[in-house]
């Protein structure tokens, strides 16, 4: 399978992606790594690895793209060969160009258990709110905000002492742990989506690995 990688920043989750490829733990190629914007070290991640990258210019809009400009990515990763689209960090809505485009065939890793804490900055809403567990959930994108159907989810504990920084940082972790984890789930055909439950084939070997359907 290739896939196409979205990304606004620095790319943490493209590179644990990258390096789960190489170690052919993870069966898929990358076709591109598309940004918004123009300096985004997600792009000289890319070139590091020999992986094509484009600039896409975003338009004058802070969280999403214009119909033309959103048909271009559509175009681009259509002609890079994209079956499935990654967003790995890419701090824009997804709108019905791409959506419609690939259907159930775009990704996003959110760094909280959703559905609690959907938005910006979910770890620091989930110390703020005092709860005692927090994590990622990676989970097909529809319409909505951080509200399509769950994959795969880690659990991380909040500590007395924490800080944003500590607490998103541990966070990470279990995203570079589990986003190529639910690519390698796409890849080999073992997701099924009914409703809104997706059902993962061997799932109680994920669970056995701390990955929560």
């Amino acid at each position: 399978m290739r896939i196409g990688i979205l990304g606004s920043g620095s790319g943490t989750n493209a590179e644990a992606i990258i390096n789960s490829i190489k170690k052919c733990e993870c069966p898929v190629e990358i076709g591109i790594i598309i940004s918004d914007v123009e300096k985004a070290f997600i792009l000289e991640r890319g070139r590091k690895h020999g992986i094509p990258v484009r600039y896409i210019y975003p338009g004058k809009h802070k969280t999403w793209l214009e119909p033309d400009i959103e048909a271009e990515y559509t175009n681009v990763l259509k002609d890079s060969g994209v079956e499935l689209v990654v967003l790995a960090g890419y701090m824009r809505i997804v709108k019905d160009s791409l959506l419609d485009a690939f259907p159930r065939k775009i990704i996003n890793i959110h760094p909280a258990l959703l559905p609690a804490f959907p938005g910006l900055q979910s770890w620091r809403q989930a110390l703020d709110y005092g709860v005692r567990f927090t994590g990622c959930t990676v989970h097909f994108v529809d319409k909505g905000i951080d509200t399509g159907p769950i994959i795969l989810q880690a659990v991380v504990p909040v500590y007395d002492d924490d800080s944003p920084e500590t607490l998103h940082a541990r966070i990470q972790v279990e995203e570079h742990r589990i986003y190529p984890e639910a690519i390698r789930l796409i890849a080999e055909g073992r997701i099924e989506v009914r409703d809104r439950r997706v059902v993962i084939n061997n799932s109680k070997e994920n669970l056995k690995k701390g990955l929560y359907i």
